[in-house]
Formats: structure tokens, C-alpha cells, sequence
């Protein structure tokens, strides 16, 4: 079975066309990004940007003839953070409903890190529950703390909640200068702060025994600690990254301006304005869960929209 799985982020659009081994598992055909940053200043105006619905929908055509070249049936697209908060989130499902042939799924916070724990955790082998993935997005970060690492999308053992708190939103409210000021980033600690405060409400965030973090905010921050020349998946999916780390990489790029970012080696061009933000947020949360490591997954929502697609045939 040829599956095709679309994941439509705040900040990116990533699809991946996958087989299904005679375990049940994924076997990648095709995995690819594309930065389309489709939340763009939608914190602000609470609606998509026209010409951010025209990058999407380029990158979209682009994946609709690969999947159709590659012959994977079914398709599951999600949308979620920017999708869920826009206004004219209708004009977005008629462009994908023309571009794809079918409506995309806007997903709720809750279904993103159900999503988000089945593809990390399955990803993994291992770790010691409880486990607590954390999916840094854009628009925001999902918390889901689950028993074990097999729990299914309608699993009861799942406690999960979505802030909306991510590197778009973060820099669009609060880093305005380049660098960002003192002032400005303690104003983005304390709204991360406050939404963390919530979350700990629905996800006991601190019994977790295993750290894990999943999405690209978190994947660059890796390859950043390591140094790597250019950006090396095999180096980080599994990686242990301390908070020792997550501290340097944050400072960092928090004090860099635009054009020592975007020097960097492994930082992809679309995440230059964006990562010091993403990094603000994965540091205050390792603090607040008084997490001293976390293990990288390159595995994340979008195995895991890929897998319900093979669990409901």
C-alpha cells in the first residue's frame, strides 16, 4: 500500500509519499519541505495573506503531480495553527480542493499532537515512558504525554494540549528588532510562560521520563549544536541534545543579527527570521519541565498522518 501524507504547517508544507512494509511500518518514497510560510502576519490580522495562499498553492501543485507520478492512493492532508485561526480559512480549502482534488483536513490541537505522538514515538525504540513529545511549530507547539510508545490516535492514555505559541507567531509579537532586545525577549518568555502555565492544566508536562522533540525548529536547533556543515538527518534523528546545548544554540541566535543567521551552514534560508524565536520557546520549556536532555525525531505529524492513512485500510 503507497500512501501520501501532506503536512500544511504556519511556516512550511512537507509531503511524504511512503510504503507500507509487511510490519505495518513506513518505508519513505519521497520526503520533502517546501517554506511557504503560510501564517504569515495571520497573529495579526486573523486572515491568510493572499500572496501566502499563492506560495502554498505552488508548492502544492508541485506535490499534487508527484503524488500523482508516483501512483500513492490515499491522500490525507492536515492543515493546522494558521489554518485553524484564519478568517478566510475557506478561500484556503477551495485552492486545495482545486489544486489537489480534495479538501484538506483542518485539524484540531488536540488531533495535531495525536498525530505528532504516533509519528515520534513510533519512530523511536527504546525510550521509557511516560514519554512527553513535544511538536514545535510555528503557530504553535502541541504537549502530548503518553504511557507508551504504540498508543493510538484515540488512545484514553493521551494527555495533550496546543499552545499557541510558536517561532512565526513569537517573532511577529515580540522580536521586532534584529537582534531582539533584552525587553523583547523577556516579554516572549512571559507569553510562553502563561501558555505553559495552561497547559499544565490538561498535561502533567513534569512526570514525563523521556523528553522527546519533533519538527524543524527543533531539528535545526540540533544541527546548529552540532556544527554540522549542512543539514545531515542521519546525524540528528535520535540525537540526545542537552539543555546545556539548547541554552548556547538560543543565546546564540537570539544576540545574531539577520545576516550572522543566515550565514550559518545547516539553518534553511526560511528559518533565518524565525528560528531565534523557536529556540526562545524550546529553552524556556526544557526549564520550566526541568528537562536536562531531549532525544531529536526527524519522525513527527507527518508519519503520523501517513499512518492513520494505512490503519484505515
Amino acid at each position: 500500500m503507497r500512501v501520501a501524507a501532506i503536512d500544511c504547517g504556519t511556516n512550511s508544507i512537507r509531503l511524504l509519499v511512503a510504503d507500507s512494509d509487511e510490519d505495518g511500518t513506513l518505508v519513505d518514497v519521497v520526503r520533502d519541505m517546501k517554506i511557504v510560510r503560510l501564517g504569515q502576519d495571520v497573529d495579526r490580522t486573523g486572515g491568510l495573506a493572499p500572496e501566502a495562499i499563492e506560495r502554498t498553492r505552488v508548492a502544492l501543485a508541485g506535490y499534487a503531480a508527484t503524488i500523482r507520478e508516483l501512483g500513492a492512493e490515499p491522500i490525507r492532508m492536515a492543515a493546522t495553527s494558521a489554518s485553524r485561526d484564519a478568517s478566510n480559512r475557506d478561500d484556503f480549502v477551495a485552492m486545495v480542493r482545486t489544486t489537489l482534488g480534495q479538501d484538506p483536513e483542518v485539524i484540531t490541537g488536540a488531533e495535531e499532537a495525536r498525530l505528532s505522538f504516533t509519528g515520534a514515538a513510533g519512530g523511536l525504540s527504546g525510550i521509557a515512558p511516560p514519554v512527553l513529545v513535544v511538536d514545535l511549530g510555528g503557530g504553535s507547539t502541541e504537549l502530548v504525554l503518553g504511557v507508551q510508545a504504540n498508543d493510538t490516535l484515540g488512545s484514553d492514555d493521551l494527555r495533550a494540549y496546543s499552545m499557541d505559541i510558536g517561532s512565526v507567531r513569537m517573532t511577529e509579537r515580540h522580536l521586532h528588532d534584529d537582534p531582539p532586545t533584552d525587553a523583547q525577549i523577556a516579554a516572549a518568555v512571559a507569553d510562553i510562560e502563561a501558555a505553559i502555565d495552561v497547559a499544565e492544566r490538561t498535561v502533567p508536562i513534569r512526570d514525563a521520563a523521556t523528553f522527546v522533540g519533533v519538527a524543524g525548529t527543533i531539528t535545526t536547533v540540533a544541527g546548529l549544536a552540532l556544527e554540522l556543515p549542512e543539514y545531515d538527518s542521519s546525524r540528528i534523528h535520535g540525537l540526545v541534545l542537552s539543555r546545556a546545548d539548547v541554552d548556547r544554540v538560543a543565546e546564540q541566535l537570539l544576540h545574531a543579527t539577520h545576516d550572522e543567521r543566515a550565514a550559518l551552514p545547516s539553518l534553511h534560508p526560511g528559518r533565518v527570521d524565525v528560528i531565534g524565536a523557536g529556540a526562545l520557546v524550546l529553552r524556556t520549556l526544557m526549564r520550566r519541565i526541568g528537562a536536562e536532555e531531549l532525544i531529536v525525531s526527524e519522525h513527527d505529524i507527518l508519519d503520523g498522518i501517513a499512518l492513520s492513512l494505512l490503519w484505515r485500510g
